[in-house]
C-alpha cells in the first residue's frame, strides 16, 4: 500500500513496482487508505510523513490499532533525525525511510530489503 498525498509520486512509485511483479494499491487521501484498509492483506506500507488532513505517523498509529504487525517505510522530503523521532513517538518501531526524490532502482531496492527479499 502506497499512501501520498502528491499523486504524481503515488503513481510513479505504484507502477514501478508493478513493473516488478509487485501488487499496489494507492492512495492519495490517508482517510481513504484508513478505511480501505484490511489487516494481513498488505507486505509493507509506504506512507507519506507530511500529508493534509492526518500526517503519516497519525495514519501509521491507526493503522497499527487494526493491523499491529503491519509494516512501515515512511516517505519524507525532509532529512529525518530519528533519535528526534524517538522523543516524539517512543513506542514508535520503525527503522525504514525514504528519502524523496529517491531513484526508482533504490526504492526496488529498499523494499526488497524491508521485505526479506
Amino acid at each position: 500500500m502506497i499512501v501520498d498525498d502528491d499523486s504524481d509520486t503515488a503513481n510513479l512509485f505504484k507502477d514501478y513496482l508493478e513493473e516488478h511483479g509487485y501488487q499496489v494499491e494507492s492512495y492519495t487521501n490517508p482517510l481513504n487508505a484508513l478505511s480501505s484498509f484490511r489487516p494481513g492483506h498488505y507486505d509493507l506500507l509506504l506512507i507519506d510523513v507530511k500529508m493534509p488532513i492526518m500526517n503519516g505517523f497519525q495514519l501509521y498509529r491507526e493503522l497499527k490499532e487494526v493491523d499491529e504487525t503491519c509494516k512501515v517505510c515512511f516517505i519524507t522530503a525532509f532529512e529525518v533525525y530519528y533519535e528526534s523521532l524517538m522523543e516524539f513517538f517512543p513506542n514508535l518501531d520503525v527503522t525504514c525511510f525514504i528519502k524523496k526524490p529517491i531513484a526508482k532502482e533504490e526504492l526496488l531496492s529498499r523494499i526488497d530489503g524491508e521485505l526479506g527479499l
